[in-house]
């Protein structure tokens, strides 16, 4: 396989289609918790680290996504929990205990939903939220990567992997270490895992609405804020939601 633009172009091409086509159901799962949570007045909660916090920004406070949705990041640490600064780093995404304060600070409600994003669904911040979450009672949906995760030997004290705590667990097609064209001297360029996911993202929040809209309810969504109006159409709706849902920075 040569390395070009095009080449990636193909690959990519072939793996939404493919993504797209076996993840059908689990979407439409994961469209029926998400509506079943908010017609109870439930917040859809994001959370992702690394590069799959762009599934979180994905989810969470986008143009033409569900108002009521929080993004939950490790910056949370700093910006509402009162930690310094240099607490943030590569490696905290690997550590358990983060997770308890995380979910301390995230303004969580009972009917919540949660969906949580990492591609190889073995570090130990991730895992130990994933179970926080199910001791509480919340619907967990996972989006992930089967093959990487299989591959990975898990980094949660328990050995368990996001995925085992799931009530959905979308698989967002990438393959182990997600780059997918090989490299001569070894290794690989063109990742695929941030586009798969924010394909799932929005299948997911257009399956949402397609349910909302055929029970004749309007759904809560997003202007840009960015044309006319769009400010105070968001503001209007993000006032139901008030204390519960946030963007960071």
């Amino acid at each position: 396989m040569t390395v070009s633009a095009e080449a990636y172009l193909a690959v990519v091409t072939e793996t939404i289609a493919r993504v797209a086509a076996a993840q059908r159901e689990n979407v439409g799962r994961t469209a029926d918790l998400i509506a079943e949570s908010l017609r109870a007045d439930g917040v859809v909660h994001a959370f992702g680290t690394g590069h799959s916090e762009a599934l979180a920004m994905e989810i969470a406070g986008r143009a033409g996504g569900l108002v009521p949705t929080n993004r939950i990041a490790l910056r949370d640490l700093v910006l509402y929990g009162g930690e310094p600064a240099d607490v943030l780093g590569p490696k905290l995404e690997r550590e358990p205990a983060v997770a308890h304060r995380l979910f301390e600070l995230a303004p969580v409600r009972p009917r919540d939903v949660f969906v949580l994003a990492s591609n190889s669904g073995v570090n130990g911040a991730m895992v130990e939220f994933a179970a926080i979450v199910k001791e509480r009672g919340h619907p967990l949906v996972a989006i992930t990567s089967a093959e990487h995760s299989a591959r990975m030997t898990s980094r949660h004290p328990s050995g368990r992997k996001l995925a085992d705590f799931a009530d959905v667990v979308l698989d967002n097609g990438a393959p182990y270490g997600d780059a997918t064209l090989p490299l001569p001297g070894g290794g690989a360029v063109g990742a695929v895992s941030s586009i798969t996911a924010a394909l799932l993202a929005q299948q997911i929040v257009a399956e949402v609405v397609a349910r909302l809209l055929a029970a004749g309810e309007r759904p809560p969504v997003y202007l840009s804020a960015n044309i006319t109006g769009g400010d105070e159409h968001n503001a209007e709706l993000e006032a139901r939601y008030a204390g519960r849902i946030r963007r960071g920075a």
